[in-house]
């Protein structure tokens, strides 16, 4: 009898997934409207969901300061009062929030109205042993999870240039792709779960490394009695050009510091970054260094300010006889 029971709930369930399968299979070959909930309206998420609306889907949005989430309503989105009103009967939940104890509630609220089918696709930053561990708890229901981040702030997320790094079995990824390129326009499948993580925070490295050289480069420039504009132009067109110095150069010689990406979230990061390092047994000594000048930059008002008012804390220490 228990085992009648068994293979019927089994069956019912394949039965579940096998519909949901045909009717992500049907919208995508007839390029209808999915339904979509975004969960996480912030500096990154806002123009992300935006773009997916305006792709002509229905999405749902949800954000723990409300009035984050009725911004988008002008733009077309459904407001959902919680998130497992945004969750339920969604083809994709996204998922974009600071940090892993934020991911892990937001998983925790949307998990009971999930069903069989579903993918749910986390594009915050967060630790890699976490995703594989809420991966590893939503598999047994059927629901399949990717880990997403990205890499390409505001402007990226607004343009739709992101670079996102999946983690996640195949054929989720595969159903998520299409999705996915509204976002971003490189998205690659690193691996199996966590793998999309790890490889944001190498990214995370090369990018807080790269910053720190370039806000080092233009400090010396203008120490040195030159131009600053000039030397962004002159070494911009070189081997030292990177996205950090044209896009944030000339916000660090303007003493811009409007956020694109706030340096709270990049220390987070880097903290996530030393937690690997410790975990694989290796030293990352330029890393040491990066955290020390972003915490340096919070120390002095800056938390809340793009990544280039690390320029800000480089000045304090540049002073220092």
């Amino acid at each position: 009898m228990l085992a009648g029971a068994a293979a019927a709930a089994l069956a019912l369930e394949n039965l579940s997934a096998n519909l949901w399968n045909l009717r992500f299979l049907h919208l995508l070959i007839y390029n209808l409207r999915m339904d979509i909930a975004w969960i996480g309206t912030g500096i990154m998420g806002a123009p992300m969901a935006r773009r997916l609306i305006a792709a002509g889907h229905r999405v749902r949005v949800f954000n723990r300061s409300p009035e984050k989430a009725r911004a988008l309503a002008a733009d077309g989105a459904i407001v959902a009062a919680d998130p497992a009103q945004a969750a339920s009967g969604a083809e994709f939940v996204f998922i974009m929030v600071p940090d892993t104890p934020d991911a892990q509630a937001v998983v925790a609220k949307v998990e009971p109205a999930l069903a069989s089918g579903q993918i749910v696709i986390d594009m915050s930053t967060i630790a890699p042993a976490a995703e594989r561990a809420i991966a590893a708890r939503l598999h047994p229901r059927g629901v399949d999870y990717l880990d997403a981040p990205v890499s390409g702030g505001d402007v990226g997320a607004r343009d739709g240039t992101l670079t996102i790094m999946v983690g996640g079995a195949a054929d989720a990824f595969a159903r998520a792709r299409p999705v996915l390129e509204h976002l971003g326009h490189r998205v690659t499948l690193m691996g199996p779960s966590g793998a999309g993580q790890l490889t944001k925070l190498c990214n995370q490295i090369a990018v807080a490394l790269t910053l720190e050289a370039a806000a080092e480069a233009l400090c010396l420039a203008r120490a040195g009695g030159l131009d600053p504009g000039r030397v962004l132009e002159a070494i911009g067109a070189g081997a030292a050009a990177s996205w950090q110095l044209k896009s944030l150069g000339p916000k660090i010689i303007a003493r811009d510091f409007t956020p694109g990406f706030f340096i709270k979230l990049i220390r987070k990061d880097l903290r996530l970054v030393a937690d690997a390092a410790r975990e694989a047994g290796i030293a990352l000594p330029g890393l040491s260094l990066a955290a020390s000048m972003f915490n340096t930059a919070a120390a002095l008002g800056h938390d809340l300010d793009g990544t280039q008012a690390l320029a800000a804390a480089l000045d304090t220490v540049a002073a220092l006889k």
